[in-house]
């Protein structure tokens, strides 16, 4: 009775409850103490992990870099012994492989290279393929001249090549360009200077065009390091040798030096590009009727006229 009239006390019970009160303030003040700094640890996991990933990398990368570094060496060597350059550059080279995304002059000596034994590599496999493969019956005459036009196509393979891959990078660029300058008319209203705006939407518009992304990088590096800002537009007109980017361009260059409105030329070449786009696609579209002629006469009407004419011919064939 005496503890069930202990219970009953209020006294008794206000000390239990301060006792409580007093027990959960340390606990709650010395948890963090005693729970120790697990987000340094954490934080001192990724990182170690991420060394590693990153060392990781960079030893791949080394060994890919020893590799083309070793390529490349052979390659100039072999340039500089034979003085390619002198005999086999041609006046605009550089830029036509700056139009294909290749930059340096290690595009160059590889393309000088592959200019000279291409020839070679073909001659030995037409020759390989007429004199040795091949059972024909083919005068010499005709073998000796298909072999030396292999060697003459492959001195223009190397351009072929050059001028296919500048050819899907400006499509690949202007498929995105008029996206492009309306994410960079959205900058420079917003406020933005000229080069940040160019820098934003080089990160914007890279999962749409990764080729115009490196463009738009490479005018801003251009635009912070060149004196004349107008040559960095002029070199981005050359690099994307289209015609709606040599108007963007030269748009530019009149407000740099009229010191007319930005954002209004930027709205007017933006229009201008979205018609070029619009009338590109319909040029496709016409011109689809007389690619489909040669297809469908070689694989649609055969097959029709033998479902037409197929069961007359077997009646008349019955009948006889």
């Amino acid at each position: 009775m005496n503890w069930v009239n202990l219970f009953f006390d209020a006294q008794f019970v206000g000390s239990v409850l301060a006792g409580f009160a007093v027990f959960a303030t340390v606990i709650t003040l010395a948890a963090p103490l005693l729970k120790g700094d697990k987000l340094a640890g954490r934080l001192k996991a990724v990182s170690d992990q991420r060394e590693v990933l990153r060392r990781r990398q960079m030893e791949e990368l080394n060994k890919k870099a020893n590799i083309r570094g070793q390529q490349m060496d052979f390659m100039k060597r072999a340039v500089d012994q034979l003085k390619l350059q002198n005999l086999l550059e041609t006046p605009g080279i550089r830029e036509k492989l700056n139009a294909a995304g290749y930059r340096g002059q290690g595009p160059v000596y590889a393309f000088l290279f592959f200019r000279f034994a291409m020839p070679f590599v073909l001659l030995a496999i037409a020759a390989i393929y007429l004199f040795v493969i091949s059972k024909s019956q083919m005068p010499m005459f005709n073998k000796v001249a298909f072999t030396i036009g292999a060697a003459a196509l492959g001195f223009y393979v190397p351009d072929l090549y050059v001028k296919n891959i500048a050819a899907k990078r400006q499509e690949s660029i202007m498929r995105a360009f008029p996206d492009a300058l309306d994410l960079l008319l959205i900058c420079v209203e917003s406020g933005m200077s000229i080069e940040a705006a160019f820098g934003r939407v080089a990160g914007e518009v890279g999962s749409q065009s990764v080729e115009l992304a490196e463009e738009f990088s490479l005018l801003t590096a251009e635009l912070s390091y060149l004196p004349d800002r107008r040559q960095a537009y002029d070199n981005l007109a050359k690099r994307c040798g289209h015609p709606g980017v040599k108007a963007v361009s030269t748009a530019l260059n009149q407000a740099e030096k009229y010191g007319t409105p930005l954002a209004s030329a930027l709205r007017v070449m933006a229009l201008e590009n979205r018609e070029l786009r619009m009338q590109a696609a319909e040029q496709k579209a016409a011109s689809l009727p007389a690619k489909l002629t040669v297809p469908m006469i070689l694989f649609f009407l055969p097959p029709l006229f033998v479902i037409i004419l197929g069961p007359a011919a077997m009646k008349i064939m019955a009948a006889q």
